[in-house]
């Protein structure tokens, strides 16, 4: 059985308050963008994870499908299954890629497996594995507080626009990205900010991570200004970095970013 498990942008990124668990309060949109990871599954003698496409940092052992898989094997009967995962997704890039993977490993052992489990159990299954896995188990855009892992329906339809990425070659770790937030609650909540008219949304939305992030990873700062030059209505980094994603009204080629940059078209 195969699946193809998507990327997504964030649409605006506050970091609110440290919790006392260690981990971050934010407000977010998650939206869902056309770059897939591919994930097979196949009846084998012993559950491994095989890896094609890019190079994830660390062992396959520890790869987030194996898991998701073990998650799932502690409450189920589950037959051993190879795993083979083609990465598309940029790596380090604030995409969601390995948490994305996780998620529609578990819809896709609740499918083949037949194990009833509805859109809440699957979430609930996500949640223990990363801050922002949930998502993608319904994969709509969703206004997301908390760890980033409490949503909310939110009205935001991008589909008439195209939605451009470029990913410098440099990998943002999220420990380094956090390391100079300062939290802080904004005087309007994200999920007001993201009905304003688009045309409004670059002095409005904010991602609370460029500042650092661009401070040590200047390249990042320059592909955003480069993308307004080339008249993008809303450009920003997405998640922790470092990809940047810019909307624009109109099909446009980027040949200057092409070359020290991957860049892809229309997701």
């Amino acid at each position: 059985m195969l699946a193809f498990a998507n990327a997504k942008i964030n649409l605006g990124l506050y970091v609110t308050e440290k919790r006392p668990d260690g981990y971050h309060n934010l407000e977010t949109v998650f939206y869902p963008v056309k770059i897939n990871d591919v994930i097979e599954i196949t009846d084998a003698g012993e559950t491994t994870c095989q890896i094609k496409g890019i190079d994830i940092p660390g062992s396959t052992t520890d790869n987030i499908c194996l898991k998701a898989f073990d998650l799932l094997k502690n409450d189920f009967d589950l037959p051993a299954q190879q795993i083979t995962l083609l990465k598309n997704i940029p790596v380090g890039a604030g995409l969601g890629g390995g948490s994305s993977d996780a998620a529609f490993l578990i819809k896709l052992l609740n499918d083949k497996f037949q194990l009833g489990l509805n859109t809440h159990q699957m979430e609930d299954y996500a949640r223990q594995l990363g801050a922002d896995c949930a998502f993608f188990i319904n994969n709509r855009p969703v206004f997301a507080e908390g760890k980033g892992d409490e949503f909310s329906e939110v009205d935001v339809d991008l589909s008439g626009y195209k939605i451009i990425l470029v990913k410098p070659p440099v990998h943002v770790s999220t420990a380094d990205a956090y390391s100079g937030i300062v939290p802080h609650r904004s005087s309007k909540s994200l999920k007001d900010l993201i009905q304003l008219p688009l045309k409004d949304w670059k002095s409005n939305l904010k991602n609370d991570f460029e500042d650092t992030v661009f401070l040590k990873y200047p390249e990042i700062a320059t592909v955003k200004q480069a993308l307004y030059h080339e008249g993008a209505i809303f450009a920003a980094m997405s998640g922790s970095g470092s990809s940047v994603f810019a909307i624009f009204e109109d099909q446009v080629k980027l040949p200057e970013l092409e070359k020290d940059n991957k860049v892809f078209y229309n997701i």
